[in-house]
């Protein structure tokens, strides 16, 4: 098995005491360490926003550096015609 052979077998025996103790609370408090845990698995809203601002940020001022191309929206649609023929 997989997890077995890359050594996880031990993180597996730590889950199934964790589930265990989990299990063991009641459904609210079930319930809130779910939403917690399903929480942890993704990157806020807030975050995301303030690494796509500092993406903007970042291209605006490569592109007013002239480091990257600007294309005019004839080329861009023309080429775009072209590629779905």
């Amino acid at each position: 098995m997989w997890l077995q052979a890359s050594g996880l077998s031990a993180m597996s025996a730590l889950l199934k005491s964790i589930e265990e103790q989990a299990r063991a609370l009641s459904a609210e408090d079930r319930a809130r360490l779910a939403e917690s845990m399903l929480e942890s698995l993704h990157t806020s809203i807030a975050e995301i926003e303030a690494l796509w601002a500092e993406e903007i940020e970042e291209r605006v001022s490569a592109f007013d550096r002239g480091e990257i191309p600007s294309y005019s929206a004839e080329e861009v649609f023309s080429e775009a015609h072209q590629t779905l023929q």
